[in-house]
């Protein structure tokens, strides 16, 4: 589906008088100002003259388990939710299997020779899914959209792919047909599930010559008494008091905790842990657990096992329990609860 005001960006375009304020004529923006991006290449260069963070003997603390795939394919009832790992999460909700932002490749890159590579093995392959009815992807980066992935999956059982827009003809170019892509607050109802692409401050970029052509978002889903929101990567905004505003507040969100080192770099587009329990409260999500942290090396400065406990601390600050901001194992299944208070 294409919102009626849209033309194409990449393999459309739009009349200039009928774009909406984060549409441009040659692709899209964040809705509120913020400091303009740093350049990629000085980080990379000050990561050559002082290092990235090394594993401590023995490694880096990341808590997983092996998922337990035989429970997930009998489960037609129960709201679950599964950590794949970074921001890979099975969502079991009015009898729906959707995955969100699925990564299933050993690195987060454009070849598997090279790039950040994956620290803690998967703690379920992806032929030990149960059938996935729908995909969300959040943006088009390689930590988020991995081309492997999307090509088993559509093979394994053709879900349906719902994408931010201009990014179907990427799928349809890879062999994807089942695929809709989708606007800020348009929303697509499938089965007992209703998803709403909602707006966050991030970026999109896969090549040397596409930046911001595709759209980048978060994806909240509603069905079976039960309100979620997965916010995809994003720097801190208004927008998070704006999606609570139309659409809040929701018993869970999924909230990056990781990457948000050096500060001078990410500070725009990854939020740190403060930031995220702001996030938290701003989203009015009665809970929240973590995700975008300890998986794949190279992808930020701070050692990899840090952000939960820096999370840990700010969430103190903030006077909140652990379980209203929890830390999952990867591989980690909970159930999910209704909590909010309409």
């Amino acid at each position: 589906m294409i919102c009626a005001f849209c033309g194409v960006f990449g393999g459309f375009r739009a009349e200039a008088e009928t774009l909406p304020p984060h549409h441009a004529a040659d692709g899209f923006r964040n809705n509120y100002p913020h400091d303009p991006a740093q350049s990629f290449w000085l980080w990379k260069w000050e990561q050559v003259k002082h290092g990235v963070p090394q594993p401590p003997p023995g490694g880096w603390n990341i808590p997983h388990v092996k998922t337990d795939a035989a429970t997930l394919k009998a489960n037609a009832t129960e709201p679950t939710v599964t950590w794949i790992g970074h921001s890979s999460f099975l969502v079991q909700l009015a009898g729906v299997n959707v995955l969100m932002d699925p990564h299933f490749s050993q690195r987060a890159s454009p070849v598997q020779f090279a790039g950040p590579k994956r620290i803690v093995a998967l703690p379920i392959e992806l032929d030990e899914l149960p059938r996935i009815d729908v995909v969300l992807i959040s943006h088009n980066h390689y930590d988020h959209l991995d081309l492997d992935t999307v090509r088993q999956l559509a093979a394994r059982n053709g879900p349906l792919f719902l994408v931010p827009l201009g990014l179907k003809a990427w799928f349809n170019a890879v062999g994807v047909e089942r695929v809709e892509e989708y606007d800020w607050w348009q929303s697509r109802s499938e089965g007992a599930l209703t998803y709403t692409l909602v707006p966050v401050q991030h970026w999109s970029k896969r090549t040397l010559w596409d930046a911001n052509r595709t759209l980048w978002g978060g994806w909240v889903v509603q069905g079976g008494g039960l309100k979620l929101v997965h916010t995809g990567d994003l720097g801190y905004s208004r927008d998070a008091l704006d999606i609570a505003a139309r659409m809040g507040p929701f018993d869970l969100a999924m909230i990056p905790i990781g990457a948000y080192a050096p500060r001078w770099f990410m500070k725009t587009m990854h939020v740190d842990p403060a930031e995220a329990v702001r996030l938290r409260a701003d989203l009015r999500a009665h809970r929240a657990i973590a995700m975008h942290w300890g998986t794949f090396e190279r992808l930020t400065d701070e050692p990899l096992d840090e952000p939960p406990a820096v999370l840990a601390a700010q969430r103190t600050a903030a006077g909140l329990a652990a379980a209203d901001f929890d830390v999952m194992k990867i591989g980690e299944t909970r159930a999910i609860v209704r909590s909010r208070g309409d």
